[in-house]
């Protein structure tokens, strides 16, 4: 063998091992040693967001032997946050616990998204249910779902809702318009903001999770009326589902929350967060902090909560023209 022969063989063994050591392979293998963990949040502090993945993320750092940081990114329902992950590197990272909001909701609701929700992420687990309550300041005369309703129709001034979601708007809007209250959203950009708004009689009810509630709930300063899916939930047994309370006998919706990753995340990379998930949800005390919050555990696999997404897409088209949501 030649000298010029050895050096280009040299010099292609170099190339190779170069091309190697930055395939998405190697840095799966390597991962998670090089830097913390970012898991990006939709909605401020205090949301059931922030709460949900403070707890998982601490776990997760016991686990994976690497920081966890929760990292939140709130307003534009989400947008921001969706934005923001979606163009990060697929390096396992940076990871997304989000909700129906911007992987089901905003599709339709607004025109212009600069993200996709199935082509835009990598599907690691769904984590759970997050049913929510429809509430009232409890210093008003409405203690059912009925006299809610009545009372709208006959204070029509006083008919409105606050909203921190896609969930509680496209609720909340399409309750009024099964019942024909006519109500009007109000925007709020976190959960207390909205309680608070509740509180203080600017609106008259608001539709939220339990998580952010509790507390109003608890002192008895809200008064729940009723929850959002079809039938009664183990959170709150007796509290009446709003299709057990009325005439809406379809009436069901349920917020759901989930991790994903940037498009393309490395299988490797899915695969452990997954697993580690898995164990971590498994545990009795998760499982009962998770249900103190509001949340029934419902962990997916990665194939299995990209399905669940797609579909989930068709259930908030068909809600969405129901409330009369027309995209912004």
């Amino acid at each position: 063998m030649n000298t010029k022969t050895t050096k280009r063989l040299l010099l292609t063994g170099a190339l190779a091992l170069s091309a190697l050591a930055f395939s998405p392979l190697a840095a799966a293998q390597s991962w998670p040693a090089a830097k913390p963990i970012r898991i990006v949040i939709a909605f401020g502090p205090g949301s059931a967001s922030d709460i949900i993945a403070r707890l998982l993320g601490e776990r997760l750092s016991r686990a994976l032997g690497q920081s966890v940081i929760v990292d939140a990114k709130p307003g534009a329902a989400g947008q921001i946050a969706a934005e923001h992950v979606a163009g990060s590197p697929a390096d396992g990272y940076t990871l997304f616990l989000t909700t129906n909001t911007t992987h089901s909701a905003n599709p339709y609701l607004y025109k212009h998204l600069r993200y996709d929700p199935v082509k835009d992420f990598t599907p690691v687990s769904r984590i759970g249910y997050l049913p929510f309550l429809l509430l009232v300041n409890s210093q008003t005369p409405v203690k059912t779902l009925q006299e809610l309703v009545a009372y709208a129709k006959a204070n029509p001034a006083k008919a409105n809702y606050a909203y921190t979601s896609s969930t509680g708007q496209i609720a909340a809007a399409a309750l009024s318009n099964y019942t024909d209250m006519k109500a009007v959203g109000v925007a709020y950009k976190s959960a207390p903001e909205a309680v608070t708004s509740t509180l203080g009689g600017q609106v008259l009810f608001t539709i939220l999770d339990f998580a952010t509630t509790k507390g109003a709930v608890s002192a008895g300063r809200l008064r729940p009326l009723a929850v959002t899916p079809k039938e009664r939930t183990s959170l709150a047994p007796e509290l009446p589902a709003i299709s057990e309370a009325t005439h809406l006998k379809n009436f069901d919706l349920v917020a759901w929350i989930g991790l994903f990753g940037p498009a393309n995340l490395p299988g490797p990379i899915t695969s452990r967060l997954h697993c580690e998930l898995g164990k971590i949800m498994e545990a009795p005390d998760i499982k009962a902090r998770l249900l103190a919050l509001g949340t029934e555990p419902a962990v997916a696999d990665p194939a299995a909560f990209g399905d669940f997404v797609k579909a989930q897409l068709s259930v908030w088209a068909e809600y969405s023209r129901i409330a009369g949501m027309e995209p912004q």
